[in-house]
């Protein structure tokens, strides 16, 4: 694909830093112009050459852009995208990186209005458990999935050229509808995070959480590691979907009733049973292919 003249990156971070750094390397872009809150980061970025020219604000970054990339708290879309609107153009094409798309797709019809087409929400499903561009990393997207979810006015020349740009970085891509993204989501990454956030929370409310912690093997690290993530992330996501996650975490609580049931009621068959259900699922699946339902 040709590349772009210029992208505009709001969010010098792991995520836009990764992404410009991907987009050089592939030859993608030919400049790049970035803005982050802090002027120390944006700085840092331009030191490492993941941009090429800082700006002082949003707009500036976007100003010239024929590609603006919103790395930035799915919290702080609606308030970004409405600073840069009066420079939104039908040739520009705008993409996020949230994880969450409801609620973003919502910020860009309020905030963008007449230029909604413009918009392209994409949710690579990739990242670190270590923030700032300092961990910026050039092959952080390749061989990720990248979910597409097109609004009902987001162009098609702009939505068939987001997925060439992802799939030339090396990316799986597929599209499909904010609320089954949110509600996909919820169930495998969303919960989740949230269930280690509890699980490390309810180790560290006992007397000996030290002594515990001290004991604790491979399964218990590679259980708890994504709640290393970082807390406002993660607090803007779970709140921002908050209606999905809190339903997959009723069925979460429906599934642990059922084992602590048969625990309780000695039903070593039964029990038996049900871990062999769970653990046969686990061991044939794999990432980004579909497999069967317990």
């Amino acid at each position: 694909m040709a590349p772009f003249e210029q992208l505009g990156l709001i969010g010098c971070g792991l995520m836009g830093g990764s992404f410009a750094l991907a987009l050089k390397k592939a030859g993608l872009v030919k400049r790049v112009v970035g803005y982050s809150k802090s002027p120390s980061t944006t700085e840092r970025a331009r030191q490492m050459g993941v941009i090429d020219v800082e700006a002082p604000s949003a707009l500036l970054a976007a100003a010239g852009a024929d590609l603006v990339l919103l790395a930035v708290p799915v919290a702080a879309t609606e308030a970004t995208l409405k600073s840069i609107k009066h420079l939104v153009t039908p040739q520009m094409m705008i993409m996020d990186v949230g994880s969450t798309k409801v609620d973003v797709v919502q910020a860009a019809r309020s905030a963008l209005r007449d230029q909604l087409g413009s918009f392209v929400p994409a949710h690579p499903i990739t990242g670190k458990e270590v923030a700032g561009v300092e961990h910026a990393d050039v092959n952080l997207y390749r061989g990720a999935q990248v979910i597409l979810t097109p609004t009902e006015r987001t162009l098609t020349a702009h939505l068939s050229r987001a997925q060439q740009l992802w799939e030339a970085l090396g990316c799986h891509v597929r599209a499909m509808s904010p609320e089954a993204h949110d509600g996909t989501l919820a169930t495998v990454s969303h919960l989740p995070h949230l269930l280690a956030f509890a699980m490390m929370q309810s180790v560290l409310n006992q007397p000996a959480a030290d002594e515990i912690l001290s004991l604790a093997g491979p399964g218990f690290r590679d259980f708890t590691r994504i709640a290393a993530g970082e807390p406002k992330l993660w607090r803007d996501v779970l709140l921002a979907n908050r209606e999905q996650v809190l339903s997959q975490s009723r069925n979460f609580r429906a599934a642990l009733d059922q084992l602590e049931s048969l625990i309780a009621a000695e039903d070593g068959q039964g029990l038996q049973d049900r871990l062999t259900l769970a653990s046969d699922a686990r061991a044939h699946w794999h990432l980004g292919k579909r497999s069967a339902k317990i």
